[in-house]
């Protein structure tokens, strides 16, 4: 199954999802519908890392003043875990391989792979 993981309040992530080809992606707005373990654990079966999926652009990142902690890959899994804004976003799972955040690059591949 194809999904894709976003904010439908983030601009970046409608603008994206707008450029996308027809397609058959399972939505999930990560606010309404918070990921689930399971969910995360498979994400990060994909990128081999809980860093790869964490942002470090959320504004919850800055105030909780976490640059300058060492955060581990449990203390990554658990920020994700407990806060929507710590996914970079959008993440899509797409015929078994991930894509994540909104590089340019990124979205190339995405809707070459939707194509």
């Amino acid at each position: 199954m194809d999904k894709i993981y976003y904010l439908a309040s983030c601009d970046t992530c409608r603008k994206i999802i707008k450029s996308l080809p027809e397609n058959n992606l399972v939505f999930q707005d990560i606010r309404q519908e918070p990921i689930t373990e399971e969910q995360l654990e498979e994400m990060y079966k994909l990128s081999g890392s809980y860093e790869a999926l964490f942002s470090k652009k959320a504004q919850l990142y800055k105030s909780m003043d976490l640059k300058n902690k060492s955060l581990t890959e449990a203390d990554f899994k658990k920020y994700i875990l407990e806060h929507y804004t710590f996914l970079s976003r959008p993440v899509f799972i797409i015929d078994g391989k991930i894509y994540i955040g909104n590089s340019q690059k990124n979205v190339a591949e995405v809707i070459k792979a939707l194509s």
